[in-house]
């Protein structure tokens, strides 16, 4: 990529399009009512409407631009040296951590923490879902965390007759507590992991100087939220576990499965042979299973791998904005920027800068997390929780504007825990 005289036309070409890229997601109601309003191509249009595939049409556009530009040679060593180890990794923790017996383990573990809690049995489960399994992302990793309170959720909690307000808070405490939630240790947050080895972080270095002030947070915003919304929950019947229970040994199994996934998450030719040997069992033994959701993480891999692709030559602009910022307006910075990049390619860049200081490292760290919630592509696992609630949403879509006004509370007390204690 070292063409002379074209390499800044192409990095202009790119921020082009990485900027279209983010008005597009910011427009999928547009093209969902024009999905409605034309029958003849409803089908392409019902496909713009749908986020995940936002950031893999405009990177599609992206490399016939570099094609055209540069040639072929020159395209396809950008695609090759571009890491795509986390779409993979998303798309394998997620279809194993939604299997049916490592849902049912985790439900039935709540469950039983919700009889010791002195509130109504909705309520626990509910403050459950968006204020511990969070932090479990610090251990499970954060996608995988992210399906399981996103399936939960959904199934419990996003029924029919609860408000479009109730759904969007939801949605955006979720999004919120699970990009700060996984900074206890240095290992599960994708913004955290970009610079901890670089930096020298270690897990008990993320748990003094972010986990505590993480878990604070999280649990103010489970419970504010709770407390608002508890008029609704009370009012929800809770269903009953109607399931068939799965033997032990197959949960066993299952666990043993996502936990070799984890361990190998940087990896991907270890755990997407993983994967395969996960789907082959499950084939296997389909009485104990419920449809893997293969469909789902495939588009949120799409997703993911798209913003690779087109956040790849996004560094000329983003490096040069952080550089000479005080701490103080850094984090801001960092807190706003995120919204419309992914944080860990935030992080990633100011990991390349050289000489930082301790206060401008913890300033981007904490304000790309703090901003992790705003919109779907600020954290990888956001739009995994998107591809599993949007369809109890109106239209199977989410309104953007009407997410990131849902999320602006929770990111201030994540804020304020992260810049004030």
């Amino acid at each position: 990529m070292t063409v002379p005289g074209a390499v800044s036309t192409i990095e202009w070409v790119a921020a082009v399009l990485f900027g279209l890229a983010v008005l597009h997601t910011f427009s999928t109601k547009l093209f969902a009512k024009l999905a409605h309003g034309h029958s003849a191509h409803s089908g392409l249009w019902h496909w713009f409407a749908e986020i995940e595939v936002v950031f893999g049409v405009w990177a599609l556009v992206l490399m016939l631009s570099l094609y055209a530009l540069l040639g072929e040679q020159q395209a396809v060593a950008y695609l090759e040296s571009r890491n795509f180890t986390e779409p993979l990794f998303v798309f394998a923790i997620m279809v194993v951590a939604a299997s049916r017996p490592i849902l049912l383990s985790v439900q039935y573990l709540l469950e039983t923490a919700t009889r010791f809690m002195p509130v109504n049995q909705g309520i626990a489960m509910y403050w459950l879902c968006l204020g511990i399994l969070p932090l479990l992302g610090s251990f499970i990793t954060e996608p995988a965390a992210m399906t399981l309170a996103a399936l939960l959720l959904r199934d419990r909690f996003f029924t029919a007759s609860v408000s479009s307000r109730f759904r969007y808070a939801t949605l955006g405490v979720l999004f919120v507590n699970i990009s700060i939630g996984g900074t206890l240790t240095n290992f599960a947050a994708p913004p955290v992991l970009m610079v901890a080895a670089s930096w020298n972080w270690s897990s008990t270095f993320m748990l003094t100087q972010f986990g505590w002030k993480a878990a604070l947070a999280v649990f103010v915003n489970a419970s504010v939220l709770a407390l608002w919304v508890r008029h609704e929950l009370r009012d929800l019947k809770m269903p009953k576990n109607a399931e068939v229970p799965v033997p032990r040994l197959v949960s066993a199994i299952h666990v043993t499965f996502l936990v070799g996934v984890i361990v190998f998450a940087h990896h991907p030719p270890v755990f997407m042979g993983l994967l395969l040997f996960f789907i082959g069992y499950t084939e296997a033994y389909k009485q104990h299973q419920s449809p893997l959701i293969l469909k789902e993480a495939l588009l949120v891999a799409f997703f993911l791998a798209g913003l690779v692709v087109l956040g790849g030559l996004q560094q000329w602009w983003l490096q040069d904005t952080l550089l000479g910022v005080g701490s103080g307006a850094l984090f801001f910075l960092a807190t706003g920027l995120t919204a419309i990049t992914d944080n860990a390619a935030l992080t990633y860049l100011a990991s390349l800068v050289e000489g930082t200081s301790a206060e401008f490292r913890y300033a981007i760290v904490a304000g790309a997390v703090t901003g992790g919630g705003l919109t779907v592509i600020a954290n990888a696992p956001n739009p995994a929780g998107l591809s599993i609630l949007k369809d109890r949403f109106t239209d199977g879509t989410v309104n953007p504007i009407k997410l990131l006004l849902a999320a602006l509370p929770p990111t201030v007390i994540a804020g304020s825990a992260f810049m004030l204690l």
